[in-house]
């Protein structure tokens, strides 16, 4: 093998490395990020208690990324607080996004149907026969070189 295919083998590991270590960061609620830049400042409304937690996980909107295991961008966990909350997702270049926000009643890590509330981008409605899983193109949003702020508004069963 030669050095110039070698290095440029080097050079394209290390490359998708560092893309594959940018997915899946688990990152504060910094509001300051949502100055400037890719971003969207998201503003959540009917949030039916102020115990456990709020998740909100950043997808690409595509097919092969929204909502499969593992393919998220970013995650933020906050306490939650009961009516309305805002929280500053940092995106990585302009693009296609969604936004799934899952609220943790009791804080156990799971998902209890019976008192878990969850929304999405666009608020796209949710019924048993996606299961609650709608379509990327429902939830998909535009986001330039600078912040965008989106609403969504928490169901629960």
């Amino acid at each position: 093998m030669s050095k110039f295919v070698s290095t440029s083998l080097c050079v394209a590991l290390l490359a998708a490395s560092v893309a594959v270590n940018a997915e899946g960061q688990v990152i504060p609620n910094d509001l300051s990020k949502c100055r400037s830049g890719p971003s969207t400042l998201v503003q959540i409304s009917g949030v039916k208690a102020g115990t456990g937690k709020i998740r909100v996980q950043s997808y690409r909107a595509t097919a092969a990324d929204w909502l499969v295991k593992g393919r998220w961008i970013s995650r933020i966990e906050v306490p939650a607080r009961a009516g309305s909350m805002t929280v500053c997702v940092p995106l990585p270049e302009a693009g296609s996004y969604g936004i799934a926000v899952r609220h943790d009643v009791n804080g156990n890590g799971k998902t209890d149907l019976s008192r878990d509330g969850g929304g999405m981008s666009n608020n796209p409605s949710i019924n048993i026969f996606n299961l609650g899983k709608p379509s990327y193109t429902k939830t998909a949003f535009a986001v330039g070189n600078g912040p965008r702020t989106i609403t969504i508004t928490m169901k629960y069963m």
